[in-house]
């Protein structure tokens, strides 16, 4: 496949999906009350009122949590609640609005049922715990972020890959473990039996469709075994080289049917880290790995043009690594060449 170099989103759609990223980031930070799907509902019972919050659930069930017996400083909070839910409703049309220009505009969208899936676990809170959305559902994210349109050849996936750092953030706000959020889908999502039936599963797939969700973490040169979080309640398969890439996520909006809060790594990581992990895939995956050097093609090609100084921090940042590290990136630097990438040279002296 020849190499076609990105090109960039107009002014407009560029300034739109900032101000969404900033109305979201601040919507993240202020998840309350009112964020809580469902309402409040009264009942007597022998004569006494007492209060009740009715939460809403997928698949029209509903769970009620008692709340106290009606008073005065009851009656405020469902006051309060019932203004602060109708903000927050005209807030979430105004967020959605503002994704359909996007989508218009030609800003970089993910189709839905991925959408949906990330959704649940942005709602889980797994992205503020710590977790980062890596591989190429990463990518319409940096290059909404780069205000970048990548060429047709950086072809998407449904394989979802969601990597936990081995230290885990507390999440005030958690509302789900992993394996509830996808359940609560009603998508079909079931663990992928681990090889070794003594282990964990830390991948879960739709039977009969492509959709499917791994959970990674870093190796630290030990562990083969997936890793367990309780946190989240699931596993974590390690793989090496992750840990570079989740060094210094950057906060980031997926556009599907509204805007979804994920981390994702920083460009230039990733198109580094890109060009090291096609050398370890298996001889089947081959498509995979073309894939892998494209993608990286399409991050260095904007960079180069616009912030070629995120290119050397990264760089510098691998080469602490190791000469092994180097050598595999040199690799992954021929097979780039060989793709018919233009600015191989330009960006050979960056690493001088």
């Amino acid at each position: 496949m020849k190499f076609v170099p990105p090109t960039k989103q107009d002014l407009t759609t560029q300034t739109i999906y900032s101000e969404l990223l900033d109305r979201v980031k601040i919507r993240e930070a202020s998840r309350s009350l009112g964020h809580a799907p469902g309402g409040f509902v009264s009942k007597t019972i022998k004569g006494v009122r007492y209060i009740y919050f009715q939460a809403s659930l997928p698949g029209g069930e509903f769970r009620q949590v008692y709340i106290g017996k009606q008073s005065p400083d009851l009656v405020r909070l469902v006051d309060l609640y019932v203004k602060e839910k109708k903000s927050i409703e005209e807030e979430e049309f105004s967020l959605q609005r503002l994704c359909a220009q996007l989508r218009v505009g030609g800003a970089l969208f993910t189709e839905i049922s991925s959408g949906c899936v990330l959704a649940a676990l942005s709602n889980a809170g797994l992205f503020q715990g710590g977790g980062v959305l890596v591989g190429t559902h990463a990518l319409p994210v940096l290059g909404n972020l780069l205000g970048a349109r990548w060429s047709s050849g950086a072809v998407l996936t449904q394989d979802i890959d969601m990597a936990l750092p081995p230290v885990q953030v507390v999440v005030p706000n958690q509302k789900d473990h992993v394996p509830t959020a996808l359940d609560r889908l009603k998508m079909g999502f079931l663990p992928v039996p681990a090889m070794n039936p003594r282990n964990h599963s830390f991948s879960y797939k739709v039977r009969g469709h492509a959709l499917r969700v791994d959970v990674l973490t870093p190796a630290n040169g030990k562990e083969e075994s997936p890793v367990f979080f309780p946190q989240w309640n699931a596993a974590a398969q390690p793989l090496p080289y992750l840990d570079y890439l989740l060094a210094d996520p950057l906060a980031g909006l997926v556009i599907s049917g509204g805007p979804v809060f994920v981390k994702v790594p920083q460009p230039a990581r990733f198109a580094l880290h890109k060009l090291i992990v096609q050398g370890e895939r298996w001889a089947g995956e081959s498509a995979r790995s073309g894939k892998d050097i494209y993608q990286s093609g399409q991050v260095l090609s904007l960079l180069l043009s616009e912030r070629p100084g995120d290119i050397v921090l990264a760089w510098e940042g691998l080469r602490a690594k190791g000469s092994s590290w180097v050598k595999k990136m040199q690799a992954g630097l021929f097979l780039l060449g060989k793709s018919g990438f233009q600015q191989l040279p330009e960006l050979k002296q960056l690493f001088s």
